[in-house]
């Protein structure tokens, strides 16, 4: 029952994270293209490599990985919306913006993954 409401705290930390990250980058730049949705997925890509790194070198309680690596980061990640987002591009013939779209998703997540796991990895 504890890990539930540690998801649970994260998952409101998580989803309240994304909506006012959607917001600030809808305002800096615009509806053209889903900045939003990209900046969360990079954010998130990178503090799961920075939680996953911590957990390869030391321990990481069961409350802390239900709190950040479930909770915070399921809800502040969209692949859900990603996908949406994609598709509807798509369907409104905006192909390079939908194939922009997936390579940056794709590619710029790796990448900050791999990134958060080797600033943990190189302070070992």
């Amino acid at each position: 029952m504890t890990n539930l409401m540690f998801v649970g705290l994260g998952g409101a930390i998580g989803a309240i994270s994304r909506y006012l990250i959607s917001i600030l980058m809808l305002q800096l730049f615009g509806p053209g293209f889903p900045f939003g949705t990209l900046a969360v997925n990079v954010i998130g890509s990178f503090f799961m490599g920075l939680v996953y790194g911590l957990g390869q070198v030391s321990h990481i309680s069961p409350e802390f990985k239900s709190l950040v690596g479930v909770g915070l980061l399921g809800a502040l990640t969209t692949f859900s919306t990603f996908s949406n987002e994609t598709l509807l591009l798509m369907q409104q013939g905006h192909w390079l913006k939908a194939g922009l779209n997936v390579a940056l998703n794709l590619c710029i997540c790796l990448f900050m993954v791999y990134i958060g796991q080797q600033i943990v990895f190189s302070r070992v």
